[in-house]
């Protein structure tokens, strides 16, 4: 069975990030696929020293396990590593992603190889990329500016998923969104997110 998993990295319950993740996965579900939600609000997941003890070894085209800490990122890992399809999702906070998402994508240094006594840049250790993945975030500034604007977040959420050997297949970005405090998706932005669950899920079948 195909398998998604969607990491999400937002302060808010039930926001514009979850409610539109929700709706991912809610179509993913109808293609048939089985789907995950990770709430990085929730994990226990320490910040990088950048140590860097698990870059150097050479190893197999596989992350490394032996992070010098001890808590729920290795799970989490696992299941990406399991999953078919992956979904990236936070909000634009500070013209980047959350320190939420930050915290987690900097632990991601597991998946590269760079060790210490070469000036050469990290290399992915995942070569093949055959998974699919979807990256959405959202912000207060109208979506045709902050594409233009505000390029970060999607851009580092795009170089995890590489990192984890899945090509983007759809970039969301979801303008205006805090006019509210509890702002609901409009239809049209449903439509939208449900459209990547299903192209996700096709997609990701065929992998």
């Amino acid at each position: 069975m195909t398998r998604i998993v969607a990491i999400m990295g937002t302060y808010r319950r039930d926001g514009i990030i979850e409610q539109t993740v929700d709706a991912i996965l809610q179509a993913a579900r109808e293609e048939g696929a089985e789907v995950e939600k990770i709430d990085l609000k929730e994990k226990s997941i320490e910040f990088c020293t950048n140590c860097r003890k698990c870059t150097g070894p050479k190893a197999p085209e596989v992350r490394r396990t032996d992070c010098i800490f001890d808590d729920q990122m290795a799970a989490i890992c696992d299941a990406l590593d399991r999953a078919d399809g992956i979904v990236l999702a936070a909000p634009v906070n500070f013209f980047s992603v959350t320190a939420l998402m930050k915290r987690f994508l900097e632990r991601l240094l597991v998946y590269v190889y760079w060790p210490w006594g070469r000036n050469s840049l990290p290399k992915p250790r995942v070569k093949k990329c055959d998974k699919k993945a979807v990256v959405m975030t959202a912000s207060a500034c109208p979506a045709f500016l902050g594409r233009w604007l505000l390029p970060n977040p999607t851009g580092v959420m795009k170089s995890a998923a590489r990192l984890l050997g899945a090509k983007v297949v759809r970039k969301l970005y979801f303008g205006a969104v805090c006019g509210e405090e509890k702002q609901r998706l409009t239809p049209s932005q449903v439509k939208k997110a449900q459209a990547a669950g299903r192209l996700l899920a096709r997609t990701a079948r065929s992998r």
